[in-house]
């Protein structure tokens, strides 16, 4: 029970800082000296065929994997039990082998390797639990020391040599993860540790020639010992007795932050939505196969022969909190509508783009092969109409150089076929209509305000109603943020709310405090108010031309006086949270900017906007993030015009 529970860990704690106390006679070192071995698990990555100027294989080989090892003398400074830094100075062999290949004399042949680098590798040590179990990321700078090969193939004498055009200095990455083990009695000055490790070294960085396009990707583990000398406390304390002292954060009832509400008298139910819906003229691919996924439609000729408009337009879902099950029907109709615009306007041309996402221009072009045949057993398509290309990496690429966080991610999304065309009729937005909960027009603000010697860092809500269920919002950062009304209020027709901000200040005080919200919920259906929806680029805040021309051509005339325009930009969950939080407030405003100028020149009066940025909040997200083509579209503004 929780009592018993509560006992065990005040025990544990008990323990832990008798322990503590009596190993603290050692200050443990701070500089450390060590060596360190692992196993590299290589892969390649890449085309090779020339191998040197006097020899070149009949046959390109395409990827490969190796083991090789790794030697380094090792130096490590801790400045705290969090922060650290490592240097390491070593050999690291990168060999492998190539896959075989049939030479055109119908014989086997093979390609290995024995690629090798001195390495130089600073990196920042982490221990984020101040713990024994740390974190390390940083740069690696290799120079190349050898580069032999050996081809052999069945009916010819096997040629050796070393490989031409090698880059001799490599610049890329690394990051790792390793736990140290002491051997030393915690009493002795002189430490000894063993830290088994694990690091991942990406291909980015690592183009091994300078001429075709071979990378490699390594995963070493291995083991670290390490040789420290620690120092005697001039004062040793061991207490007879623990003390456990818990200090509770500071609650202040600051009278410098104003905390208030503004609601609307009632919460209107629903609305009728025409939604201008874009296209992304992407498909993405799963790793490892060239196949359109399955969640893709994908038609016989016969049903592509009767194939029409309507077809991908959807019942509406009965869970209308997420646009995302209705619109990603229709998107995942995409290579059917863009077919079906193909075989109504015969002029058209389309290019396909396919990206390897790092594996090299040849799988890119395999992705835009693979929807060129489609297209063209399917629908018919001419193939001289349909062009192709390959690359390793999209022209605007997830990944970004010296990216670690979310790379599996990042990858999922460069992996994929843009379909690219001068027509504009084949990527035309499509109409969807459907009622929705009105969500956005009915916002509820809660804002704090400060003075200029205090201000909140961040702050919380918990919103309590009467039967005492708890909805909680936040952190934000900025001293304003909305909640839409039917969000708080759910299913119900009218509720009380209990609401406690819960605030942090920026000398880390805890500022609380609380109001009331009554919010009730008007049944009038109100008719018809129009959605946009402006796209944009990874990390990118202003939109292209085409999107200037959309809001200026398209959104602008549609506006009447005295409208209400709701303008929310959003972001994916790629990147630092609070980078985002302002990233998709830039594009909110960007497009405000836009519209609002073309309004005063037509002399639309009245107009009220609200703007906001709401960054990668996984709650008010358009779209769900477990898929690329979902982060992809909750990179975007949505646009809703109310009418008076």
């Amino acid at each position: 029970n929780q009592t018993i529970a509560q006992k065990i860990l005040v025990g544990l704690m008990l323990i832990l800082i008798t322990t503590t106390s009596q190993a603290q006679q050692i200050t443990p070192p701070k500089v450390w000296f060590g060596i360190s071995g692992a196993a590299s698990f290589n892969q390649y990555a890449g085309t090779t065929q020339t191998l040197n100027s006097s020899t070149k294989a009949p046959t390109a080989f395409h990827d490969g994997k190796g083991v090789g090892a790794y030697v380094a003398a090792l130096m490590e400074i801790t400045s705290n039990k969090v922060w650290g830094f490592r240097f390491n100075f070593g050999y690291d062999n990168r060999s492998g082998k190539f896959n075989d290949v049939i030479a055109p004399c119908n014989c086997p042949a093979t390609l290995k390797t024995n690629v090798s680098y001195l390495t130089l590798e600073p990196s920042l040590r982490i221990a984020p639990f101040a713990s024994a179990f740390y974190i390390f990321a940083g740069p690696t700078i290799n120079f190349n020391h050898s580069k032999s090969f050996v081809y052999t193939q069945e009916k010819q004498t096997d040629q050796s040599g070393d490989l031409s055009d090698i880059n001799e200095t490599l610049i890329a990455g690394q990051v790792g993860a390793g736990i140290d083990i002491p051997l030393s009695s915690p009493t002795s000055i002189h430490q000894t540790s063993i830290s088994p490790f694990i690091s991942y070294h990406p291909y980015f960085g690592q183009n091994t020639r300078s001429i075709e396009n071979l990378s490699i990707t390594s995963l070493r583990t291995g083991l670290s010992l390490k040789f420290g000398r620690g120092s005697i406390n001039a004062v040793a304390v061991v207490p007879t007795a623990p003390i456990v002292q818990v200090v509770a954060p500071t609650v202040v009832d600051d009278g410098n932050i104003l905390f208030s509400i503004v609601a609307p008298s009632s919460v209107s139910s629903k609305i009728t939505i025409k939604e201008n819906f874009p296209l992304r003229n992407y498909v993405f691919f799963e790793e490892g196969s060239n196949e359109i996924p399955n969640r893709y439609a994908r038609l016989s000729k016969y049903q592509a022969s009767n194939f029409e408009k309507g077809t991908f337009q959807f019942p509406e879902p009965e869970n209308l909190s997420r646009r995302s099950s209705r619109q990603l029907s229709a998107y995942y109709n995409l290579l059917n509508i863009i077919g079906d615009r193909m075989r109504i306007n015969p002029e058209t041309k389309i290019t396909l783009i396919g990206s390897g996402a790092g594996k090299g221009s040849n799988a890119g072009n395999l992705l835009a092969e693979s929807v060129k045949k489609y297209l063209v057993d399917v629908f018919e398509i001419n193939g001289d109409r349909i062009f192709t290309e390959g690359r390793n990496q999209p022209i605007i690429p997830s990944e970004q150089p010296n990216s670690t966080e979310d790379l599996a991610l990042r990858m999922d999304g460069d992996r994929r076929v843009d379909i690219v065309s001068n027509f504009p009729v084949l990527l035309k937005p499509l109409t969807l209509v459907s009622t929705e909960n009105k969500i956005d027009e009915n916002q509820i603000v809660f804002t704090t305000q400060g003075t200029k010697n205090t201000s909140l860092k961040s702050w919380n809500l918990e919103i309590k109603d009467d039967v005492g269920k708890v909805q909680y919002y936040g952190p934000f950062t900025s001293n304003e943020s909305s909640i839409a009304g039917n969000s708080i209020l759910d299913n119900r027709k009218s509720a009380s709310y209990k609401v406690t901000m819960k605030g942090t200040t920026t000398d880390n005080k805890l500022i609380v405090k609380e109001s009331n919200l009554f919010l009730r919920r008007d049944t009038q259906i109100i008719t018809e108010g129009l959605r946009f929806s402006i796209l944009f680029d990874y990390d990118k805040s202003y939109t292209d031309v085409a999107y200037d021309k959309f809001l200026n051509d398209v959104v602008a005339p549609l506006v009447t006086n005295n409208a209400t325009i709701l303008i929310h930009g959003h972001t994916d969950i790629l990147g630092d949270k609070d980078y985002n939080l302002q990233l998709s407030l830039k594009r909110a405003e960007e497009a405000q900017r836009i519209l609002e100028m073309k309004l005063v020149s037509r002399g639309i009066k009245g107009i009220k906007y609200k703007t906001s940025g709401l960054g990668e909040d996984e709650m008010l997200a358009p779209f769900e993030n477990k898929l690329p083509e979902e982060r992809f579209y909750n990179r975007s503004v949505i646009i809703d015009i109310i009418p008076n």
